[in-house]
Order: C-alpha cells, then structure tokens, then sequence
C-alpha cells in the first residue's frame, strides 16, 4: 500500500494528447525516418573509470538511460537484431512548445550500455496524427506481405483525440520505418468506451499458432488475432473497474516457482491505484490464456514496484534461457503527477529504469506474483564494495550493534553506486541519502509494522509545485519472518536523481525519482538497538556519460 493523498486521474492521453491533430495537420513531414548521423560515437566504454567525467551534464544520470535532450516517456519492448539490443521509447523533440511523441532508437550490446540511434519513426508524417505507444516483431515468414524477416512496429497514433493503430515496416534491422500501406490496421469503432484505445502489444503465440494484439480500451484490457499481422479479429475484453485508465498492457507465460509443471498466464497493466492509496504503477495480474480469452484466477492485482515512479513497463524473453523461468523488463522513473513540473536543465521526462530479471514465485497466501532483481550484467559495471564506515563488508563477518546517528562520507568516486544492506532489528531505521544542498531521499524499514517505505519530502526545492504525490511516503508490506527480529537484505541503485530499491531479493521493489543532486553522504538511522550484518557502498561506471 501507498501513503497518498488522492490525485486524479492523469494520463498519457490527458496530459500529451491536447491539440495533437492540429500540430500533425500543419506539421506533415516525409514519411522517410531520421537516420543515425555516421559519426555517431561508440558504445560507452564499460571499462571506464567511476568518476563522471568532466563536463558531463549535472542533473544526467550516470547509468540510467535519458534522451539527448527534450523529452522522454514510455519505453517499447526491445527486440535482438544483428546483435544488439534494440530499445524504442517515446520522445519529443519539441519539448517543450511542442506536442507529440515519435519512437527514438537506442541500441546496446549488454542492456546495460546504451547508445543513441536516432529518430526511428518520425510524428505526424501523415493525417493519423503523432507516434504513441505500441511494440516491434519481427516478421520471420513475412506474412505481412512486407517482405521475410521484416521488422514491423505496431504504435497508436492520434489526431483529434482519436486514437488509431498503425503499422510501420522497417527494412535497415529496425533503425529506420516507414508507414506500411492501408493504415490504420484498426480503426478506432467509435464507441464511448474507444475514447481511450491505444498501446498495441503484440506477442506470439504459438501454441494457437496465432499472433495475439491486446489493446489498453479504458477501464478494459482488449485481446485480438491474427495470422497475417494485417487483419485482426476482436476475440474478448477483461475488465477491472478500480484502477484508473488501463495502459501499457502486456501477456506471457512464465513457470510457477520456477516449476515446468506449473506454466502460468500473467497479464500486465499500467494502473492507478488511488482506490488502493497509492500512485499509478504496474498491475499484474495471474490465470488462463486460452487462445481467446483470459481467465483470472480471483486474486486482486499485485503490484510490480511500490514506488511511486515506475510506469509504462515493457518485458520481454531473456536470450540466455531455453524455458519461460523468467522475464527482462523496464519500465520509466517518472509520473504523470508531476513529470511535466520536473523539469532539468539539459532533458525532462526523467530516465529508464536499469533493466531487471523478473520471476514468478509463490507469495504471501499461496498467490503468485511477480518478484524483480537487477540484470546480472550490471555486475559488470560495477565495482567491488567497500564497507561504510566501520560496518561489516559481509554477512560472514562479525555483526556490529548499531543504535543513534551516523553520518558517512560517500566512499565511492561518484554518487552512481550500488548500496548493500543487511540489517537485523526490532525497531525503525532509516538510509537517509544527502547531497550538496541537505536535501534528501530516505528509505525507512518498520520491523513492527513489517512496512518499507522511499520518501523524497525533502529531496527537492520545487516540492512545493510538484504536489502530494511527490511529497507523500510510498509504502510496502514487508513479510513476516519466523523469529523476533526482522531481518532484512536491501539493495539499492543509487544515480543522480534516481533511486531503485530492491528488498529481500526483489519481493518488494520501490522506485523514485529522488530529485536530488549529487549525493556527498550517506546517513544510518536507528530508533533502538540495530545489528548491522553488512553495510557496503560499491561504484557503478557511468557508462552512459561515457
């Protein structure tokens, strides 16, 4: 659950669709997209030293994903093509006197490194409108009629408030598409509940030997077929009526704990949970595909993270695992709150989160849900730790009572670093991280309530503006433990202005924007008598400042 005072109901459409058909009217363009200049530098170097180099942009994340500059929202599923990880996401390049996202291109060899590829569907290039959300497949038998192994972009576009999906074709491994002929493939039917009828995900599914589009219809999640990924057939709707707008939707199947024996069906959603007291998020929720229709097994929406900045989330298949035991995702550190208010100086749109490795396990009551932990290749960026302090470096060593105040002095070269916490204790304590100015981001664990929670009141001087959602603390339950004292095992991703928080191997994630600026100390918190078990701070390469 989250702390949180009620806000209403925002959305991608309310808040970037405003006057978009009369801007694409006047604004048509080439349908030809923007291609890569040549001399593009290379993938930032992962060999690199810890420090931000000289001259890097003061508010830019180190190795969190930002645009060049202007704007960026939603990440699309990447696809692996000619070896490189291939990552869209919604961008505008007229923020901010201007509307309209378009699909940018980002490329990496390790999901980790990142390179800009350029503009690879450009907005309003016809009467339909700007470039939203959707996703990209490849068209191995080229039943498309587009031509075999064809990449193929699936996006919503929106003039005048009506929202339509559109097929773009891509013949250069997906760095550059154009409209395919006879969009858009779905008109929109014109209906009171089509007024919102975007973000195309499209995943194959081979068991019916059929390809599967869910669309996010309101209150309603969508589900279409195809064979030839042209022609598309409504099969059924599944409905949930308390969490908002429905965005971003997505299906897969995934093992039980692990357990081949025990595939089970998820579906995904972006949602608001104000009914639940908390922000917009990541519902999941889990049951049936039967080729038609999906089948919830009763149990409410679960939750992907419980911060308030993760939206938008996009997974896809790992390519280092024969069998559906896990999922890549990521998803964007911001929120229609306040993310048009957060602005930087050199981007807005806030970051992409790191990518995670997300598994389905037995929960608390014997319901599944989904748990994240950091990609393994982060590992490769990152540096061995050092303790804080006279804290311990590893649970093995001697654990050292802790009660009162500490300060430490940030030991790493920079503030993009990996913090490492194993802590036992029957009262509350707090990580409380400080920059230059004193302004803070802290994370507080409650032992007696078995609650964590990321709270950000202080972390910016414009909180003043950026309302309750910004100000609020963004809660979580914790799970009880089978003895007196609680212990628990945090990890946290700390980059300038982000903060991911992984707890107990990922069964409670919190992700926030932290809004401040380069993090100088680092303060330990306990309202009693604590045991610490490790305390350490390991440096992470700024790879993307590189």
């Amino acid at each position: 659950m989250t702390s949180l005072t009620t806000q209403p109901s925002l959305t991608r459409r309310s808040l970037l669709g405003a006057g978009l058909g009369a801007v694409g009217i006047t604004a048509l363009a080439a349908c030809t997209a923007t291609a890569p200049d040549d001399d593009v530098p290379p993938v930032p170097d992962a060999a690199g030293p810890f420090s931000r180099p000289a001259g890097a942009d003061v508010d830019r994340p180190g190795y969190h994903l930002t645009p060049p500059s202007h704007w960026m929202n939603d990440p699309q599923r990447p696809l692996l093509l000619g070896g490189l990880w291939h990552l869209w996401y919604l961008h505008n390049a007229d923020h901010p006197h201007g509307n309209g996202t378009e699909w940018r291109l980002a490329t990496s060899p390790d999901l980790v490194t990142w390179r800009d590829g350029g503009t690879s569907i450009r907005k309003y290039v016809d009467a339909l409108g700007d470039v939203e959300s959707g996703s990209a497949v490849v068209d191995g038998d080229g039943v498309a009629g587009l031509g075999a192994g064809a990449v193929l972009a699936f996006a919503t576009q929106q003039a005048d408030g009506v929202q339509r999906q559109s097929l773009y074709v891509s013949h250069d491994v997906g760095r550059t598409f154009t409209p395919a002929p006879g969009n858009p493939v779905i008109d929109n039917p014109g209906t009171a509940q089509s007024r919102d009828f975007r973000d195309p995900k499209v995943i194959r599914d081979s068991a019916h030997d059929q390809w599967v589009m869910l669309l996010a219809e309101g209150h309603r999640l969508g589900f279409y077929t195809s064979t030839d990924l042209r022609t598309w057939t409504y099969r059924s709707d599944w409905s949930v009526d308390d969490l908002g707008t429905l965005e971003c939707p997505d299906l897969f199947e995934l093992e039980l704990d692990g357990d081949p024996s025990r595939r089970t069906w998820v579906l995904v959603a972006s949602a608001n949970g104000q009914s639940q007291g908390r922000t917009t998020g990541v519902a999941h929720w889990t049951g049936v595909w039967d080729g038609t229709r999906f089948t919830g097994d009763g149990a409410p929406a679960r939750w992907l993270d419980h911060g308030p900045d993760f939206y938008a989330a996009v997974t896809w298949a790992p390519d280092d695992e024969p069998r559906p035991s896990s999922r890549w995702c990521l998803g964007w550190l911001d929120n229609w709150a306040y993310a048009r208010s957060r602005r930087s100086g050199s981007f807005a749109g806030g970051a992409q989160s790191v990518v995670r490795r997300v598994r389905l396990v037995t929960g608390p009551g014997g319901v599944p849900r989904l748990v994240s932990t950091p990609l393994d290749a982060l590992d490769v960026v990152t540096g061995p730790p050092v303790p804080m302090g006279g804290m311990p470096s590893s649970p093995s060593a001697v654990p050292v009572p802790f009660a009162g105040l500490h300060r430490f002095t940030r030991p790493t070269p920079s503030d993009s670093m990996r913090l490492d916490l194993d802590i036992e204790s029957d009262a509350p304590y707090r990580l409380r991280l400080l920059d230059g100015d004193a302004a803070s981001a802290t994370v507080t664990v409650d032992p007696a309530h078995l609650r964590v929670a990321v709270d950000r009141e202080s972390a910016s001087p414009a909180t003043g503006v950026l309302g309750p959602t910004w100000t609020s603390s963004h809660v979580a339950d914790l799970a009880p433990q089978p003895r007196g004292r609680l212990r628990t095992r945090m990890s946290l991703l700390v980059d300038r202005g982000t903060l991911e928080c992984f707890v107990d191997d990922g069964a409670v994630c919190l992700s926030a924007a932290s809004g401040l600026g380069e993090v100088v100390a680092i303060e330990l918190e306990a309202d009693g008598s604590v045991l610490v078990h490790a305390a350490t701070a390991a440096p992470i390469r700024p790879v993307q400042l590189a």
